[in-house]
C-alpha cells in the first residue's frame, strides 16, 4: 500500500475492502490520498445510520466540522437541520458526508480564521473512493447531493445544479436529486428566497422517498 499522497493521488490504496462504515471511519483517519490532509487537522467522514434511506452529500468539511470530526455541525449544518425538520426529514435517519473528506482552506490574511476554498477535481476525484464504499454499505433509497462539487462529483463533472436541481437523476443503482448547499443560502442576498428554495427541493425529496 502507498503512504504518501505523490505515490497514490487517490484514495483507493486506503480503504478497506468490504468494509463498514466503522471499520472505513478508521482507515479513512489515516488517508493521504491527495495532499490535503496535510493541512487539515483531521479526516471528517461520514455519519448516520448505516441502513439510511437516504445520503446527503456535501462538497467538504468546513472550519467548525474540521475541528470537531464530524459533518454538517457548523452554520451550514445548523441551517440544513432546520431546513431537515421544516420537509418532514429527521437527520437521526439521515447519512451525512462529503465528497471531500478533508477541509481545504487557505489562512486568512489576518488573524487565524480559515478561509474555505473549493477542491479541485482532480482532489475530489482522489477522494471518491471513500464517497463510493459509503454508499456500497449504506446502500441508500436516494441520494440528495448538496451544491455543484458534490452534483459532479456523484453525476459527472458536466452536471449543472443551476439547470437541473429538484429534478430526479440516476446514477448507477441510485436514485438523485441535486440542489444547493446550505452554505450558498447563507451567503445569499436575499436568504429567506434561497431558503424557500432549498426547503421546496428538500420537500421533493420528501415525497419521493414516500
Amino acid at each position: 500500500m502507498a503512504t504518501t499522497a505523490s505515490r497514490t493521488s487517490s484514495a483507493a490504496a486506503f480503504v478497506p475492502e468490504g468494509a463498514d462504515l466503522a471499520a472505513l471511519r478508521r482507515a479513512a483517519a489515516g488517508c493521504q490520498g491527495c495532499d490535503l490532509y496535510k493541512p487539515a487537522t483531521q479526516t471528517v467522514f461520514g455519519a448516520g445510520p448505516e441502513d439510511a434511506g437516504l445520503v446527503l452529500v456535501g462538497e467538504q468539511p468546513g472550519d467548525v466540522e474540521d475541528r470537531q470530526g464530524e459533518p454538517f455541525v457548523g452554520p451550514a449544518g445548523r441551517l440544513l437541520d432546520k431546513a431537515l425538520h421544516e420537509a418532514d426529514l429527521a437527520r437521526e435517519g439521515v447519512y451525512l458526508t462529503n465528497a471531500v473528506k478533508h477541509f481545504k482552506f487557505v489562512p486568512a490574511e489576518r488573524g487565524k480564521r480559515r478561509i474555505h476554498k473549493t477542491p479541485s477535481r482532480g482532489e475530489v476525484v482522489a477522494c471518491l473512493p471513500w464517497l463510493r464504499a459509503e454508499l456500497a454499505q449504506v446502500r441508500p433509497g436516494l441520494v440528495v447531493c448538496l451544491g455543484a462539487t458534490a452534483a459532479k462529483a456523484v453525476l459527472g463533472n458536466a452536471f449543472k445544479v443551476s439547470e437541473r436541481r429538484g429534478q430526479v437523476e440516476r446514477f448507477e443503482d441510485y436514485d438523485v436529486i441535486a440542489t444547493v448547499h446550505p452554505s450558498s443560502v447563507l451567503r445569499a442576498p436575499d436568504r429567506d428566497e434561497a431558503y424557500r428554495s432549498f426547503l421546496a427541493d428538500l420537500r421533493v425529496v420528501r415525497a419521493h422517498l414516500g
